[in-house]
């Protein structure tokens, strides 16, 4: 599966513009959520072939939000890359259960960040 279409979610607008910039060099269109209603109001618009997923944000935390979306069959098969400045082990393994494909440090390295879409393809 090609990634063409990726919902980024991010209360950051800095984070937002870094990573809608750097996808779109890719080729990649972006859409943008800054909480997890609107994710779900985009998610609803048009279905993504990849999330990019803070953790920590006002309201409906990231890890709660990705354990939402993996368990509606609706975006089941959505995968999910959480990019979060939530740096232990112990975060990461947490993010996986709750059903991310993939974790990554902020700030984003670039390299790492399409090494991670490239394996999910």
């Amino acid at each position: 599966m090609s990634i063409q279409k990726v919902l980024v979610v991010d209360d950051s607008k800095t984070e937002l513009m870094y990573l809608t910039d750097l996808l779109q060099k890719k080729g990649m269109q972006v859409r943008t959520a800054e909480n997890a209603e609107e994710a779900f109001r985009r998610l609803a618009e048009e279905k993504p072939d990849l999330i990019l997923m803070d953790v920590v944000m006002p309201g409906q935390n990231g890890f709660q939000l990705t354990r939402a979306i993996t368990r509606d069959p609706l975006y089941a098969d959505v995968p999910i890359i959480m990019c979060t400045s939530k740096n232990q082990e112990t975060d990461r393994v947490w993010g996986m259960r709750q059903g991310a494909r993939g974790y990554i440090t902020k700030p984003v390295n670039a390299v790492e960040l399409q090494a991670k879409i490239d394996a999910l393809s």
